[in-house]
């Protein structure tokens, strides 16, 4: 027998499951804008900003220098990488992509989440827009790995040109900087960017100043950004300009990252800084390398040291290794804000995740991505050794990632912006058409290297369907034994209880059905507490919520029961603590109980053990490394701050 439930509504509050949504809007941040620019340059810029350190010299000396240093060649490969910045970066990425947020959130996992929520009733594409997100973060993990290595070795290895005696302590020093990188992590980007951030504005005011004092000397480099000389380039040696693009798209290694970091900071500092510093110096670096090498080939060897004066050769390694270093940071931020938007999407399992800023909600700090990133980096830079080996393993990560941009770009833009099918077809073979070249162009590293990044793509695409797979299989079951919550209560009071003193709180995801924890306590004690709660959590886009807003309560049809749920909702600043909450509930009239009825509370938490079982679903394999997700999982008490000592966990199997 089913009932209507009401719902008792504290000042306007809202519910878990229709709570109104607040939507964060990206670009909003707290602070002058200089300074969250300024900070954001600390994170979101490093990568894409430290490409000056070996894309031109990987592009002239790949394939035993297919590329000459030669007018045609050079001014064609400065026009490629000029325009491959323009398209992809400024124009698809910063100029369009960041328009595509989710609540305030970039990168691939939010714009896969969006593209979900604006098909939504369209059952069969939401599976598929699933893979293609689980697919782009995947090949992101892949650049999250290669990149502080290549980056860090790049800046270290100037030493080889400065102070060549100490060559062979090159491994060493960049181990011991990206050991102290991935130790400041827990310190939160704010932070760190607020550290940073003054030295890439210096990174960027020296490589515009070093690029200048070239292009001054030889103003006729200028000619190189015009686009007429890529096609030159093309048509004149095919097969040459298909090998440069294999390290012309160095140049736009960190444009995933850019709009993965967008939560960090929002939508305009990123966008300020880019346009007023970041590409103008960028462009200006590119050129003075460009114009010596055309008139002194040699220098091919290494254009970027060799462009600084030789009494500034030392200070710029310093000042590359820190720039390096924030290279590294940006991918970081971006793998804790991909790895967030997975876990809330349901691909990978709940992962601690630790709030690094009381204003802003992107900038977290993640301990297993952080820990899991570093052996990945370590074990990269001990195997290859040198940024010009690892170069053969960078790139397809990168391509593939922007290939997957650009599909759900595609995908979202007539929903979204209500573009026509001409706009689409104009964006699909601008962007999609050169990235599909650069990722054809890198394609020959596999067998050299390239393999890497696809293997690690491989193996976290293992692990995210396998997860939400198992998922999927964990709820089915765990559905047919909770049953309807209405139902439960019905029986419950047909059957007449006992009830003891106290209050008893079940964590549980909703008011619809009944937690497992509750009905194991009924079928083996045969009793009830009192009091019974069942508290769902939901945390708002907003920093912190009101009292006013915070709970919902809802007697479930009968006053006379004691059988209640509270919805509670967090900001994402606030820590999502539930016995505090409890009691803020009733000094705001929200809960009808006294805060000191807390004081003794037990908490159940409803976790059965997970059983596989030989029913069809999933293959033998797949169903042992999800039951160890699962158990490596974050543990609930912990997160919801219950007391240890008054924590019970119990419920029935689950089967898998």
């Amino acid at each position: 027998m089913t009932r209507s439930i009401s719902t008792r509504q504290v000042s306007g509050g809202s519910g878990h499951r229709n709570q109104p949504r607040i939507p964060r809007v990206a670009g909003h941040t707290r602070g002058p804008l200089v300074a969250v620019a300024i900070a954001a340059l600390g994170v979101v810029f490093g990568d894409i900003g430290t490409s000056p350190l070996y894309a031109l010299k990987t592009v002239f000396l790949l394939d035993g220098g297919a590329v000459r240093a030669n007018e045609t060649d050079v001014f064609g490969v400065i026009s490629l990488m000029f325009w491959s910045i323009t398209i992809v970066v400024s124009i698809k990425y910063v100029g369009i992509l960041m328009r595509a947020d989710n609540d305030g959130e970039g990168g691939v996992m939010a714009l896969a989440a969006l593209a979900q929520r604006l098909y939504s009733k369209r059952a069969g594409k939401a599976g598929i827009l699933l893979v293609i997100g689980i697919v782009g973060v995947s090949l992101f993990y892949g650049d999250s790995i290669i990149t502080p290595a290549i980056s860090v070795l790049s800046a270290v290895e100037g030493l080889e040109v400065t102070v060549p005696s100490i060559s062979h302590l090159v491994i060493p020093i960049a181990a011991v900087i990206l050991i102290g990188l991935f130790v400041v992590q827990r310190f939160g980007t704010g932070k760190v960017g607020g550290l940073f951030g003054p030295v890439m504005v210096l990174w960027f005011v020296v490589l515009a100043a070093a690029g200048l004092a070239m292009v001054i000397q030889y103003p006729s480099v200028l000619l190189g950004l015009s686009p007429t000389y890529a096609v030159v380039f093309i048509v004149s040696h095919p097969s040459i300009s298909f090998i440069a693009l294999g390290a012309v798209v160095l140049v736009i290694t960190g444009a995933e990252a850019l709009y993965a970091d967008m939560g960090h900071f929002g939508r305009s500092p990123i966008r300020r800084a880019w346009f007023f510093l970041v590409f103008p110096a960028l462009t200006i670096n590119y050129l003075g390398q460009a114009a010596l090498i055309l008139h002194d080939p040699a220098a091919k060897a290494n254009p970027f040291f060799l462009l600084i004066p030789e009494w500034g050769r030392l200070p710029m390694v310093i000042l590359a290794t820190a720039a390096t270093v924030i290279a590294s940071q940006a991918v970081i931020s971006g793998a804790f804000s991909l790895s967030r938007q997975a876990v809330q999407l349901g691909v990978l399992p709940p992962l601690t995740i630790r709030q690094t800023s009381k204003r802003e909600g992107g900038q977290i700090y993640m301990p297993a991505v952080n820990a899991l990133l570093f052996i990945g980096v370590m074990t990269v830079m001990l195997a290859f050794g040198s940024s010009e080996r690892l170069s053969t393993a960078y790139g397809i990560s990168v391509t593939g990632a922007l290939v997957v941009d650009t599909l759900l770009l595609v995908l979202v833009a007539r929903p979204l912006w209500n573009w026509g099918r001409w706009k689409i077809a104009a964006a699909a073979v601008a962007f999609g058409g050169l990235e599909l070249a650069f990722l054809a162009g890198n394609l020959s590293k596999i067998v050299n290297g390239g393999w890497v990044p696809l293997l690690i793509a491989a193996a976290v695409i293992t692990v995210m369907t396998t997860w939400h797979r198992g998922r999927q299989l964990v709820q089915n079951d765990r559905k047919k034994k909770e049953g309807s919550l209405a139902q439960f209560i019905e029986d419950v009071r047909v059957q007449n209880l006992p009830r003891v003193p106290g209050v008893a709180i079940f964590p549980h995801p909703n008011k619809d059905s009944t937690p497992l924890a509750l009905r194991a306590n009924v079928k083996h004690n045969h009793v009830l507490h009192e009091h019974v709660i069942i508290v769902s959590v939901a945390t708002a886009p907003v920093p912190h919520v009101p009292p006013s807003e915070a709970f919902t309560y809802d007697d479930l049809g009968y006053a006379d029961d004691g059988i209640e749920h509270l919805a509670i909702r967090f900001g994402f600043s606030d820590k999502p603590d539930i016995p505090r909450a409890l009691r803020a509930a009733c000094h705001a009239g929200a809960l009808p109980l006294n805060a000191g009825d807390f004081k003794n509370a037990s908490y159940f938490i409803s976790r059965g053990a997970i059983r596989t079982t030989k029913n069809k679903g999933m293959v033998r394999w797949r169903r042992s490394l999800f039951v160890a997700l699962a158990h490596n999982a974050a543990d609930p008490a912990a997160r919801f701050g219950l007391p240890a000592l008054r924590t019970v966990t119990m419920g029935s199997d689950v089967e898998i």
